[in-house]
């Protein structure tokens, strides 16, 4: 069922470790080009530098490949099809030519595919008018369910940072801060938020891991702040986020299309600062999760 990329099979028979990617991030869904072709180099380039392997994933040709090869490159960085957990089976049902794998399809694949370290972003979450709308992201119960590690920069700004967070400790996850005390908000270091747990290594994360998956448990989630270097003052951040709402909601946009033309509004309102520092969250979160995936192994 699943399609395993060549590279990453030589890169499993020679004992190296994977860490699964997402592909909404690297395509038109996610960050505009050239700069999703870099992030796609950049987290590469990283993991593989930490001893470990990309495992990019992705729908093909109406296959659930787990490994994208560079020949497929151009096409995971152009137009694309949106596939969440739920949309698997129906990508692959339908042969669409190329569906882009959120945070809840790839976790699923990673967990299919026996790969234990996944690496994006920013988490979808719980948003703010869950009262009125009930939205909240397939990638929080993914996450509950699959016995995968994701190391993420927290949840998307615009979401409801409090909710999210009360949310996986309702559904049992463990939420590890990376050397750091409070919850991240995507493109800045800090929500404000604490969170449960601090952690200082990937051999932490690793031991902390394998023994929730003895005692029977899901997945866990490593939030790990943006550089500081690229980070992005808080109180822009939220007037931007603020303007970037207000436009969608006039536009009438809801549920997941928001995702996009909010990100989009917010690279206008920052001058382009949130697509760079976009590049360096993921590339960050990248090389932290290949140092766990490698950490795993000892």
């Amino acid at each position: 069922m699943i399609r395993f990329g060549e590279g990453l099979t030589a890169a499993l028979e020679a004992g190296r470790p994977p860490v699964a990617m997402e592909s909404t991030i690297f395509s038109n869904l996610g960050l505009p080009s050239p700069a999703n072709l870099h992030a796609l180099d950049r987290c590469n380039r990283v993991i593989r530098a930490a001893g470990a392997e990309p495992a990019l994933t992705a729908v093909l040709e109406g296959q659930a490949t787990v490994g994208v090869e560079e020949a497929h490159y151009e096409t995971i960085c152009g137009p694309a099809r949106k596939v969440a957990e739920r949309d698997l089976a129906v990508a692959v049902g339908q042969d669409w030519p190329y569906g882009a794998t959120t945070v809840s399809a790839s976790v699923t694949l990673a967990a299919s595919a026996k790969i234990r370290v996944f690496a994006t972003g920013g988490l979808g979450g719980v948003h703010r008018d869950v009262q009125d709308s009930l939205d909240i992201s397939a990638d929080l119960k993914a996450l509950s369910v699959h016995p995968v590690i994701t190391v993420a920069s927290g949840a998307k700004v615009f979401l409801d940072l409090a909710r999210t967070l009360e949310f996986l400790e309702t559904s049992s996850v463990p939420v590890l801060g990376y050397r750091c005390h409070e919850f991240p908000a995507f493109y800045a270091r800090s929500s404000g938020l604490p969170v449960p747990h601090r952690v200082e290594s990937p051999e932490e994360i690793a031991d902390i891991a394998e023994a929730h998956w003895e005692l029977s448990g899901g997945g866990v989630l490593v939030v790990n702040p943006v550089p500081a270097d690229a980070a992005i003052d808080r109180e822009v951040l939220d007037e931007a986020v603020e303007t970037a709402l207000a436009s969608a909601a006039s536009q009438g946009v809801t549920g997941p299309a928001i995702t996009p033309i909010v990100l989009a509004e917010i690279a206008r309102l920052t001058d382009g600062a949130s697509i760079e520092t976009n590049l360096a969250l993921a590339e960050s979160n990248a090389k932290l999760a290949a140092e766990i995936a490698v950490a795993l192994l000892n």
